[in-house]
């Protein structure tokens, strides 16, 4: 699944990336690589900024980031990723790893024109739909349906009820 969602994304060297959900910290490294690779100038070097609501997920997430060697590429927040991170808004690239009851908002707000989004869509009982979000030049949202996929649910303001 990481690997089918970094190709919709597009990924390009030098994107600003915002992930909801961290939990280990894998996904977010592989992109890291793509965005910020080794032997790239770091003036040129993109960054991920993900967000983990359980903070302990969090904690683990960052100490794992740091001994791989990506604390540079990557920035770990604890916080409700349903909100997206507008402190570092807009980005290029947004993907979430938990299915949303639809495409929360904040997070169209926080993607850039001309940017793309992943997010699962659908219930809390495992039947949801990967769909790619892209916004137009214009801020026009279109939206494609990748098929159907399994992710827990988001939490969160923007999540699945309890």
């Amino acid at each position: 699944m990481v690997s089918i969602m970094n190709e919709a994304l597009q990924l390009e060297v030098g994107h600003k990336v915002l992930e909801v959900g961290a939990g280990s910290g894998w996904h977010a490294a592989t992109i890291a690589e793509i965005i910020a690779p080794h032997g790239t100038p770091r003036s040129n070097w993109g960054h991920v900024y993900t967000v983990e609501i359980v903070q302990g997920l969090a904690d683990l997430s960052r100490k794992t980031i740091i001994k791989a060697g990506y604390g540079d590429r990557v920035t770990i927040i604890n916080s409700d990723g349903s909100m997206g991170y507008a402190e570092k808004a807009p980005y290029d690239r947004i993907l979430v790893t938990a299915a949303a009851p639809d495409v929360p908002k904040p997070l169209l707000q926080q993607l850039k024109p001309v940017g793309i989004m992943l997010v699962p869509v659908g219930s809390v009982n495992l039947f949801q739909n990967l769909m790619k979000i892209t916004k137009g030049s214009n801020g026009e949202i279109r939206a494609i349906n990748l098929g159907g996929v399994a992710f827990v649910p988001l939490t969160g303001r923007h999540g699945q009820a309890t």
